[in-house]
């Protein structure tokens, strides 16, 4: 059936032309300024406790906040250096875990949901849906710098080592209780909570997902991967969850060990 109705041109229809940057009523504001105020809080916090170099070791209970692992700079406490301490102090503005938060904030940049995160809040491109924003032409990820953002996936593998890293901090810790034996505090279950929700964080990676079944030709001759997508998949529905959680575990649980390094907080031993 052919429509009778003439072309827009041909009947005089022209776009819409309005002034206003948006015709929304909502507070669709919100969203983004909530994100910049979210991750311009993490991003002061963990800029100046990386730049603290203090209060980031309990010998008593091995505890190692995430912030400095690994920790190889010269004026590391020896036992705190899992991998070996470098031969020379690191100047103030250096991080001690120099090795791992590089390619941890990379691994974030470049995740997909914080390209959204930032692209919308800090970036405005746009902030919102039916909102005008104030850039002349959009080129997307395929320009300088933005097409860099495709090393996510090569992130992905340096951020999965690192996370194999915190469990061994957290695990160890479990083994220097009084008199160096089992023994679990409340450091104990800060860490391994953060560590679990890092895993959770990490594992529903779209990277993750496609390493895992991305490349398959046919699931049915592979059902074990095929499982193993099902299950990253479903976690990759709460990535975005995963990613605000995990922010706030890093810094609580930095917070905490902090706190007990510095003899403000007495660490609450449950068991041994």
């Amino acid at each position: 059936m052919t429509s009778t109705l003439p072309p827009p041109e041909a009947a005089g229809w022209k776009r819409a032309r309005i002034a206003q940057r948006t015709l929304r009523t909502d507070r669709w504001w919100s969203g983004p300024a909530w994100t910049v105020l979210g991750l311009t809080a993490f991003l002061v916090y963990g800029l100046a406790r990386a730049l603290q170099q203090d209060h980031y070791w309990v010998a008593d209970y091995h505890y190692l906040t995430p912030f400095y692992s690994p920790c190889l700079a010269g004026q590391c406490v020896e036992e705190a250096a899992v991998f070996g301490r470098l031969p020379w102090d690191f100047p103030w503005f250096l991080p001690f875990a120099v090795v791992s938060l590089p390619f941890l904030l990379l691994f974030r940049l470049t995740c997909y949901y914080y390209r959204k995160a930032y692209y919308r809040s800090f970036w405005q491109s746009p902030t919102a849906c039916a909102v005008r924003e104030p850039h002349g032409r959009y080129t997307g990820e395929t320009r300088f710098p933005l097409v860099l953002q495709n090393l996510h996936r090569y992130f992905f593998y340096i951020a999965f080592g690192i996370a194999l890293l915190n469990t061994y901090d957290a695990l160890v810790a479990l083994f220097h209780g009084h008199n160096g034996g089992f023994g679990i505090g409340v450091g104990n279950l800060v860490l391994l909570t953060n560590v679990v929700l890092l895993w959770c964080y990490t594992l529903s990676c779209h990277s993750c997902r496609h390493v895992i079944g991305g490349r398959l030709r046919s699931f049915s001759r592979s059902p074990a991967r095929y499982r193993m997508w099902t299950a990253v998949s479903k976690m990759n529905t709460r990535h975005m969850l995963f990613a605000w959680v995990t922010l706030a575990t890093l810094v609580l649980t930095d917070l905490y060990v902090a706190l007990v390094a510095s003899g403000t907080l007495t660490d609450l031993r449950l068991l041994n």
